[in-house]
Formats: C-alpha cells, structure tokens, sequence
C-alpha cells in the first residue's frame, strides 16, 4: 500500500482559508441580503418597530428586502440619511402587496404611509450607485 503525503501545512492553511472565504462570500445562512465587502446593514425587526442603518457605503448599486410584522394599517417611517451620491429609495408594500409607501431616502423627515392590510409587510431598500449613510426606522402607526 503506497501512502500519500500530506501537503506543507502552509498549502492547508490556504487551503482552509480560502474555504472559509468562499462560504463567507455565498453567505451561509438565512440572510437573502446582498453580499458585499463593507456593506453591513444594522438591523432592528420586532412586531411593529423596523430599524435600518448602514454607513460609509462607497458607490454600490444593490437592494435589500426584509418582512416586518405590521399589526396596524399605517406606519410611521422617520429617516435621517446623508447621500453624497446615487439614490437611495425605501419602499413598504403591506400584506395584500400593495405599495404603501415609497420616498427618496435623501429626503429627511416623518411621514406616515397609506393605509395598508396588517401583517406581514415588506421594506424594501434600493440604492443606485450610492455612496453615504442610510438610516430610517418604520413604526406602527398609533392612533
């Protein structure tokens, strides 16, 4: 029986680290968000309060869309973003898919959607070639 040698160790630690960058980069897990170097969005997502922020975002064209339990039919969405290039656009489509809100994240404010169905909504983010910080959280409305 002829053995074979193993390799220098130096060719297994390569190996194993690029094994490790390769199910880093395919993103192992439940997280169908975009994969890429620095963009590392901070997420809140609790019945009726959604959180996003995501800084030092340099030039990248992508979207993320997450779901978000919506026990009213309206919601508060507050953003505060500083966009020093491309667009930046967040859109809520509520149960029934229907879009009930969408606005440019560069504009600063509070505004409340349209009325929607409860339950489980989708926040979408769209950035097109943008660069800056993005920040906004959505809230059930409260009469």
């Amino acid at each position: 029986m002829r053995s074979h040698p193993l390799p220098p160790r130096s060719a297994r630690v390569l190996f194993s680290a690029w094994v490790l960058a390769l199910l880093t980069a395919t993103g192992c897990g439940s997280d169908s968000s975009p994969v890429s170097p620095g963009i590392d969005p901070e997420i809140v997502n609790v019945t009726d309060n959604f959180q996003f922020q995501v800084s030092n975002v340099q030039n990248y064209t992508g979207s993320w869309e997450y779901s978000w339990t919506n026990t009213g039919n309206l919601a508060v969405v507050d953003h505060s973003s500083a966009v020093t290039n491309g667009s930046a656009t967040l859109t809520l489509v509520d149960s029934n898919g229907g879009e009930v809100y969408t606005r440019d994240l560069a504009v600063d404010g509070s505004y409340t959607s349209s009325a929607g169905q409860s339950g489980n909504w989708t926040v979408r983010v769209a950035l097109n070639g943008a660069s800056g910080t993005f920040n906004f959280r959505v809230d059930k409305a409260t009469p």
